[in-house]
Formats: structure tokens, C-alpha cells, sequence
């Protein structure tokens, strides 16, 4: 026998036995005699879909034990919501395991993305989010997210002894803060001070409420000596229709409201507590610096 015999003989003899092994680990055959019946899932699910997850992993089990693309599966369930991180195994005879770590959701951020107690930004589609959390709108880098949860949690002690919570905390391009609580105020801070500014409010709040019946909808904290509060409407009136104003000489924003000539105003500046001058006093010697951002 020719060498050349010799040689097509051994490649004809290596395809026999190679040709079945390829097509049990390409799924071509044997899916039906090692089929994939059990997914095991490690772990606890609070958030992630099982049904889902079924449905993630099953057009790779389909093609058997030995040909399941483990990391093209690994790859589907880490793309879930709530996912975090996740692993895929195969265990003899019959089984597919996924292991899971789910993401635990601090508070919103922006319109399309949650923040989690991690840290970790990650989408909110197809994600059922609780309404108990906290909104962050933030015009700013992800990389503030630490300095949003900590003026987060710092306002929310301030705040607790109240029973009122902070529900947003907003961030602009100028680094100004503003902060909506659970009472329906809305607490402009500024870019300075901010701690400072909030704890003195914190500190007044509960007086401020007890002594006007009026809802109060608005606090502006940028001033040296004193707050600008917007109390919202009194039960039986109406506010008149064209009553936004701007007063920038006054300390009063754009879009505060002034009421009719026959109502009085219900626009109130109120002085801060202990060592600071009462604002607005025309005739105090303590010059006012005005509003400050």
C-alpha cells in the first residue's frame, strides 16, 4: 500500500471517530439522549423574574448536556433586570445552575437609570421599580453620586425627628441643590453651605408650620440673614391668574406669587434664629448681601 493509501486510510479512520464527538458538542445529535431537564438556581430571587430567567437560559439548554453555550447563556441572564452579576454551570447528569446577585435599589436617578446601595448605576427598563424610593435629578457627572447620597442621608436625619422624609434631591450644572420632602415643600439650597443652610431650616421648620395655618410649598435658603417662603393657597381662595413676578431687588425668584391688591401678601421672609439680623428690616444697620446662590 502507497503512502498516499496509508494516509487518506488514517483520515477516513480519524474522521469516524472525531465526527461523532463534534456533533454531540455542537448539539447535531445527543440533545435528545443528554437533555438539560432541571435549572437550579442558587441563591434567593426578590426581584429577578423567574420566568424570565427561564426563558433566558432555555434556547441554550435546548441543544443538550454537552453542547450548552454556557457563556452565551451567562451572558443572556446577566442582561435581566436587577441583575448584577451571575454565573452559569452545567452539573452532570441533567442540570443547569445559575447563581445570581441581584442589584438592591437605593433611589432613581434621572428618568432611565436606578442607583444601587452599591453604588452601581443600571437601567430601569423592563424593571419594576418600588415607589418608596427617593428621586435624583442630577445634571452632573455619575461620579457625584457620592456626594448626592451623602447630602441625601445627612438631609434625611436632619429631617427624620419630623416624620418628613426627603423624596427628591436635585443637582444643577452650577452645583446648586434644591430638595422636595415628603410634606410637599420645596427647599431651594444653593451650591453653598448647604448643610449649614438645611440644618437651620430643619431646626425651624416645625415652628414655621405650627404658626401659619397656609400650607408652606416653598423655601428659598439662599439668603445670609433669613428664608424666602411661598405659602400655597389659603381654603375658600383662589390665587388670581397672572400673579408670577419677578423681584430680584425684593430676594423674591421668578414664578413666586404675589396676590391681588385685595388679599394680603402670603409671600413671607422669616429671620433665622440666634446671632443673625431679621430680614428684611430697612432699618437696620446690618447691610443685606442678598441673595446668594
Amino acid at each position: 500500500m502507497s503512502a498516499f493509501l496509508r494516509l487518506v486510510a488514517w483520515l477516513l479512520a480519524l474522521a469516524l471517530v472525531a465526527l461523532p464527538v463534534v456533533a454531540v458538542l455542537q448539539g447535531w445529535i445527543g440533545a435528545e439522549r443528554w437533555p438539560l431537564r432541571t435549572l437550579r438556581v442558587i441563591g434567593t430571587l426578590d426581584r429577578v423574574d423567574e420566568q424570565k430567567l427561564r426563558a433566558a437560559v432555555l434556547p441554550y439548554a435546548r441543544n443538550g448536556f454537552f453542547a450548552v453555550r454556557l457563556e452565551d447563556a451567562q451572558a443572556a441572564v446577566a442582561r435581566l433586570p436587577w441583575v448584577e452579576h451571575a454565573e452559569v454551570r452545567k452539573r452532570w447528569p441533567d442540570v443547569v445552575e445559575v447563581r445570581i446577585v441581584e442589584h438592591h435599589p437605593f433611589a432613581r436617578w434621572g428618568k432611565d437609570q436606578l442607583l444601587s446601595e452599591d453604588g452601581d448605576l443600571f437601567p430601569v427598563a423592563g424593571a419594576e421599580v418600588p415607589a418608596s424610593l427617593p428621586q435624583f435629578d442630577v445634571d452632573a457627572p455619575a461620579a457625584r453620586t457620592a456626594d448626592v447620597v451623602a447630602l441625601y442621608n445627612e438631609a434625611s436625619a436632619m429631617f427624620a425627628p419630623e416624620g418628613v422624609r426627603v423624596r427628591e434631591v436635585s443637582l444643577d450644572r452650577r452645583g446648586s441643590w434644591s430638595l422636595l420632602l415628603s410634606n410637599g415643600i420645596r427647599v431651594v439650597v444653593g451650591s453653598q453651605e448647604a448643610r449649614l443652610r438645611l440644618s437651620r431650616f430643619a431646626r425651624l421648620m416645625p415652628t414655621l408650620l405650627a404658626q401659619n395655618p397656609l400650607p408652606l410649598v416653598r423655601a428659598d435658603l439662599r439668603y445670609t440673614n433669613g428664608f424666602a417662603l411661598t405659602w400655597g393657597e389659603e381654603p375658600g381662595f383662589g390665587m388670581t391668574s397672572h400673579s408670577a413676578v419677578e423681584n430680584r431687588d425684593s430676594g423674591f425668584d421668578e414664578g413666586q406669587r404675589l396676590l391681588s391688591a385685595d388679599e394680603p401678601n402670603r409671600i413671607l421672609r422669616i429671620p433665622r434664629p440666634s446671632r443673625t439680623a431679621a430680614f428684611p428690616n430697612p432699618e437696620s444697620r446690618i447691610p443685606n448681601p442678598g441673595l446668594q446662590t
